[in-house]
């Protein structure tokens, strides 16, 4: 196991140790309002390696780069459509991913080999201070994905981020604390490369966000751009989801509070709300892991708003064989 170092106490000299690090060719784990990310220099290909081998992702998928403000957006994306830059002033900062052409300054080992490129401007004050010390100390920005083994259940916290990665950080990585995830769940993907809008994978923004903002109809026909989350298997607990029957005896059990739990089976999370299920979706995952629950009945929300985003995240979870 690693001595990776976490801040608990993330002041401005941990802000600046952490930027360092990056800048060095480490690896930081850091906050966001949506899930915990994995940061490394995104110009950096020797750095952003390290990011897939601590995750087991394949090399051919791509990373969102985060960035400080809107103002850092043509040092990487070019051909911007005006709806793009909307949906940023909208949205920026916040759980909002724009899919853009890329600049030369965006390579391969970033976007998997396409000429696209994922940005955007998160929320978390602890990750806006990180992404901005790091511009100031590099001209760069933090390529970051979950802080998770590919395709296993986000991080929404620092003792996730240190369950999963601790046996493959190096002692010169870090963690930085920020409690749990205000939305837990990750963000709204956009693709923003024609001439309307495309949700490319659903978020807390939704479709009809999106739409008011742009004042266009958003685009239906599937693109091939491959972007984070879009595996048919992915956000999975070890245990196996099935979805909207009967829970029995000895399974777990996700359901609205107003939902009874029946005798026998072992309840998991009773959310109030559809902000409430997403915020709590993926540590109600990691703790039937943690008890050995082989099976986890959910009964999901309604098809609206971020209702949207947490169905798909269980299809994706109950989609084929566990492991």
């Amino acid at each position: 196991m690693s001595n990776s170092r976490s801040f608990s106490n993330c002041t401005a000299d941990a802000i600046r140790e952490a930027a360092a690090a990056l800048k060095a060719g480490y690896l930081v784990a850091f906050p966001t309002e949506t899930v915990y990310g994995l940061g490394a220099d995104a110009r950096n290909p020797e750095a952003v390696k390290r990011i897939y081998e601590v995750k087991g992702r394949p090399s051919d998928h791509p990373l969102i780069v985060h960035i400080s403000s809107i103002s850092e957006l043509e040092k990487w994306a070019k051909e911007i459509p005006e709806y793009a830059i909307d949906l940023a002033r909208a949205f920026w900062p916040g759980p909002m991913t724009l899919i853009l052409k890329r600049t030369e300054i965006a390579q391969d080992f970033i976007t998997g080999g396409q000429e696209t490129v994922g940005l955007r401007v998160p929320s978390d004050p602890i990750a806006l201070a990180l992404i901005q010390e790091f511009e100031r100390i590099s001209g760069s920005a933090i390529a970051a994905p979950s802080a998770n083994r590919f395709g296993q259940v986000s991080p929404t916290s620092s003792s996730d981020v240190r369950e999963e990665l601790s046996n493959y950080l190096c002692d010169f990585d870090l963690i930085l604390e920020g409690g749990r995830s205000n939305i837990g769940i990750e963000s709204t993907i956009i693709d923003c490369t024609t001439g309307a809008p495309q949700i490319l994978r659903p978020g807390s923004i939704s479709h009809e966000d999106i739409a008011s903002i742009s004042n266009l109809t958003l685009r239906s026909v599937e693109s091939l751009t491959r972007v984070s989350g879009n595996f048919e298997s992915h956000y999975a607990p070890n245990a196996r989801i099935i979805l909207d029957i009967d829970p029995k005896e000895g399974q777990g059990l996700i359901a609205f509070d107003s939902f009874p739990t029946p005798p026998g089976v072992i309840r998991i999370f009773s959310p109030n709300t559809n902000v409430d299920f997403a915020r709590g979706l993926y540590s109600a995952l990691r703790n039937a892991d943690k008890i050995g629950l082989k099976e986890i009945v959910v009964y999901q929300p309604e098809y609206s708003g971020i209702g949207i985003a947490i169905r798909d995240r269980l299809g994706k979870a109950a989609f084929g064989p566990r492991k």
